[in-house]
């Protein structure tokens, strides 16, 4: 699936879990977002990303990860030079795009 800042495959879907690899190109971000029903765990496999999580922000680099719980506001940046890819694991009650509260967009998509 093609995003303005990349793309995702869908790797594992099941009931009770779902499991994506996110590509994010070079100097792009995800929207600053928060979920209502599913919380999300990020590996990071492949370049530096920064990372928001509520308040804070954190550089996470290959072989490192965080846990995003429901609710919490939260957002990927890509601030290297090369693709990041981050794997992620999504657990919850709906497990679906359209469970996402965008609250800042720097593509000014709706949703």
């Amino acid at each position: 699936f093609y995003k303005p800042w990349g793309f995702y495959e869908t790797l594992i879907n099941t009931k009770n879990y779902l499991v994506k690899k996110l590509t994010v190109k070079s100097k792009h971000r995800l929207s600053t977002q928060f979920h209502q029903f599913r919380t999300e765990h990020w590996v990071v496999v492949k370049g530096t990303a920064k990372i928001t999580k509520g308040k804070t922000k954190r550089i996470l680099k290959k072989n490192e990860s965080i846990f995003i719980p429901i609710g919490v506001v939260h957002c990927i940046e890509n601030i290297g030079n090369e693709d990041l890819e981050i794997i992620e694991v999504q657990m919850g009650k709906i497990l679906k795009e359209s469970d996402i509260t965008r609250l800042d967009d720097p593509y000014n998509r709706k949703g």
